[in-house]
């Protein structure tokens, strides 16, 4: 899978990604002074707006589209181009923030010890990202889309969606105690008006898209808006059936 990122329409169109995200920087309740990781930090919205509370803030990320407009965004801040699911802090950090990153890292094993790894003894971990049944609709249609242009065989879905207990139970065993873990539903309108699921899949399923031929992406966009019209499209515009799950834990 080859995941590349266009920044500037992520920042428009995707904006909901960090304005759902500043949310969770309450359950984070960064300190001044307090080292803090962002685990997977985009374009660096929600880094600067911890920054903002008096921490110290890394940004790290495995794009380097993403690190590349950070850095060009927030030049005050650090930001490091590098794999969450095999990065360590040079210092120990007394928190980990991430907000829908993780589902990005299919070695989940990789990222939970790494992100124990990177914390203080008594360090908290405050992540949202994709839950079990996160945009059901899209992983169920893909399969059908490839098929109906015959690329079965180049299909690869790059999401890892775990349930409640399956997340609690990886954390535990990397090493860290889980105080809370919340799966929820939050359907998310997207912007683009008719244009708007095609768009969410040239961003967030470019991935998969990528393998195909021209011709063939756009008979796959096609199939997946007459297909998922029905159930995502309301008046005159998509929302996406977003599932998350919020988790928050301490390093013992």
């Amino acid at each position: 899978m080859n995941q590349q990122w266009n920044t500037s329409t992520y920042d428009t169109d995707m904006a909901f990604v960090s304005q759902f995200g500043e949310s969770l920087i309450g359950l984070l309740k960064p300190r001044p002074g307090e080292r803090i990781i962002d685990w997977g930090c985009g374009t660096g919205d929600l880094a600067a707006a911890i920054a903002q509370y008096g921490a110290v803030v890394t940004g790290i990320d495995a794009s380097a589209e993403m690190i590349q407009s950070a850095q060009l965004k927030h030049p005050g801040l650090s930001f490091i181009l590098a794999d969450g699911q095999s990065y360590t802090g040079e210092k120990p950090a007394d928190a980990v923030f991430s907000n829908a990153a993780l589902h990005w890292l299919l070695d989940a094993d990789g990222a939970a010890a790494s992100i124990t790894a990177s914390l203080r003894k008594g360090g908290r971990f405050v992540a949202e990202f994709g839950a079990l049944g996160n945009i059901a609709s899209v992983v169920a249609g893909l399969p059908g889309a490839l098929a109906a242009v015959g690329a079965s065989g180049k299909l690869h879905l790059p999401w890892y969606f775990p349930s409640a207990g399956q997340y609690a139970t990886l954390l535990e065993r990397k090493g860290l105690t889980v105080d809370l873990v919340h799966c929820f539903d939050r359907p998310t309108p997207l912007a683009g008006g008719e244009q708007g699921l095609r768009r969410w899949l040239d961003t967030f399923a470019n991935g998969v898209l990528s393998v195909l031929h021209p011709a063939e992406r756009e008979a796959v966009l096609q199939h997946m808006e007459q297909e998922l019209q029905p159930a995502l499209y309301h008046k005159d515009h998509w929302v996406m059936d977003y599932r998350r799950i919020r988790v928050m834990a301490f390093k013992r």
